[in-house]
């Protein structure tokens, strides 16, 4: 029977590879001359730490623009708020969003059992398997959850017949 996979996922080579250029840029950049505007990486974290609210914007413009080049899809990350750390110094946490919430993925399920579609969602995990007895109706299945869901980046993966 033929099926696909629903997943969230964040090429973690590319994010790296966005982040180590974002600082080299900040650091060559005039106007970060003196700052210790900086990001940093830890798992499925990053970290981003610069003088003022003013240029910590900038760094997070830096980062999106670098990620974009790369082909990260931005809509993975959820911007935190930015608290401040000795004197004028600030930071802000952006988590990457890796993985189908179970939110996300009941609402995938009860609008695909309300379309009328003759396929079958489950939840397994921090994914969705979608089987269907046509490759056509799951073709549709995939047209519908790309409307349904456009704030969250989702990949289909794994289609087989």
């Amino acid at each position: 029977m033929p099926s696909f996979d629903i997943v969230s996922q964040v090429n973690e080579v590319e994010l790296r590879n966005a982040v180590e250029q974002a600082n080299k840029e900040i650091h060559n950049r005039f106007d970060f001359k003196g700052s210790d505007a900086r990001i940093e990486q830890a798992e499925h974290v990053l970290t981003l730490y610069a003088d003022d609210e003013f240029k910590l914007n900038q760094v997070h413009d830096v980062l999106i623009a670098r990620l974009a080049k790369r082909g990260v899809d931005v809509r993975a990350l959820d911007r935190g708020d930015s608290e401040k750390i000795g004197g004028d110094k600030v930071k802000q946490s952006l988590t990457v969003r890796t993985g189908v919430d179970q939110d996300l993925a009941r609402k995938v399920v009860k609008s695909l059992k309300e379309s009328r579609l003759k396929v079958q969602a489950s939840v397994q995990g921090d994914m969705v398997r979608i089987t269907g007895p046509k490759r056509d109706t799951l073709q549709e299945a995939i047209q519908l959850v790309r409307k349904l869901v456009t704030d969250f980046p989702l990949q289909f993966i794994n289609f087989r017949d």
